[in-house]
């Protein structure tokens, strides 16, 4: 044990002395949820107070009516003459000659939108033009009918009460999955520097070689280096926490009618569902990275095996296959701890399954490692 200590305090000792790659993989846990609410408050911000649209609007003295509700929404017609730029002559909305005398008749009133639905910065925009315009072809068809003495609900022949039974926190849940998903990848970041400097890093430095000639075993120098990055990622998993439980607060979710809420329940489940899976990162890296030949070759590596938990907490984020998903690693875990969010109760059989699975993974590692350590092509990088 005194053995085991020395060299988990030594992989320590000098992770910290190299400060810039330490903080290079915790910049991730640091850094991310910052920018993740500073997205979400311009997005509620353009969803609860739209810019005014400016278009261009041909023959607008054919309807004012709708020229007017139009303006009411915030989609306004363009002066040529102060704004000629390109952006205002993409949207079109051409009113036809006989519009006025078919709005008198009764008759359907046409009107032209001309725009390059192609186009993704109009598609917003254009799809927010033709709400509007079909909201206001239904009022008009309703004073249409009132007019001639027809209640319009008439055409409505049937009447859909949707009681959403989902609660401020369940509801907060769908975006807390996306929160989840940057947690759980944190770990597999946070250590990843450490994971390729102490295997394939010590090679090139000829210290591994050195370590093994000491009166260690090579069991004890796996456990070391293990123990050490996960140590590492958990201390990503810790400040992604802290400081999203700080930041979240600061994005006005009411506006949106749910709240976010990163309570201290959730941050200590996350804690005991997150060393699991810390410990399968550090042990997939390690293992990877004394597969690899170079540093730069274990970086290749590590940056591809990362899209295997990144797909897996992806599919648990969208919902995909969630029966099976459940029973496997890293999309397990998740699974609960959006459970857990949303207020529901959580599968625990699947849970310890994916936790079991997630540790007995780790395990078969370290032996893997524990095995190739002793091969003198892998520490010599033969």
């Amino acid at each position: 044990m005194n053995k085991l200590i020395a060299m988990v305090r030594k992989e320590l000792i000098d992770a910290a002395r190299d400060k810039r790659s330490v903080m290079a993989g915790l910049y991730y846990a640091i850094g991310t949820p910052l920018l993740m609410c500073a997205l979400f408050m311009v997005l509620i911000g353009q969803l609860t107070s739209p810019e005014d649209l400016n278009i261009t609007i041909n023959k607008a003295d054919n309807a004012p009516d709708l020229v007017r509700y139009l303006g009411r929404k915030g989609i306004n017609q363009a002066d040529l003459t102060i704004e000629p730029d390109a952006d205002v002559k993409a949207i079109i909305l051409t009113i036809s000659d006989d519009y006025t005398a078919n709005m008198a008749k009764a008759k359907p009133a046409e009107v032209i939108l001309e725009a390059d639905n192609s186009n993704e910065k109009l598609q917003k925009s254009i799809r927010r033009l033709q709400l509007e315009l079909q909201a206001y072809s239904s009022e008009m068809g309703s004073i249409r009918l009132i007019a001639r003495g027809i209640n319009p609900q008439v055409m409505q022949p049937l009447k859909v009460n949707v009681k959403d039974q989902a609660t401020p926190d369940s509801k907060g849940g769908m975006i807390l999955g996306i929160a989840i998903f940057t947690m759980i990848y944190s770990v597999f970041i946070s250590g990843m520097n450490l994971a390729i400097d102490t295997s394939a890093g010590e090679r090139e430095r000829n210290s591994l070689a050195l370590m093994l000639s000491h009166p260690i075993s090579t069991r004890q120098l796996v456990l070391g280096k293990v123990i050490a990055v996960t140590t590492f990622a958990l201390l990503g998993l810790v400040l992604i926490l802290l400081i999203s439980k700080v930041a979240y607060t600061f994005v006005p979710w009411q506006e949106l009618g749910f709240s976010i809420n990163i309570s201290t329940d959730f941050m200590g489940l996350m804690f005991v569902i997150g060393i699991p899976v810390a410990l399968m990162a550090s042990t997939l890296q390690l293992f990877v990275s004394f597969m690899a030949k170079s540093f730069k070759e274990a970086q290749s590596y590590l940056t591809m095996v990362l899209f295997v938990p990144l797909a897996l907490s992806m599919a648990a984020s969208y919902n995909i296959a969630p029966d099976a998903l459940q029973w496997l690693p890293v999309s397990g875990q998740q699974q609960a701890l959006m459970d857990f969010i949303k207020g529901k109760e959580i599968a625990m059989l699947q849970l310890a399954v994916s936790s079991i699975a997630t540790l007995a993974i780790s395990i078969g590692l370290m032996l893997g490692m524990e095995k190739m350590l002793k091969s003198e092509k892998v520490v010599f990088g033969l």
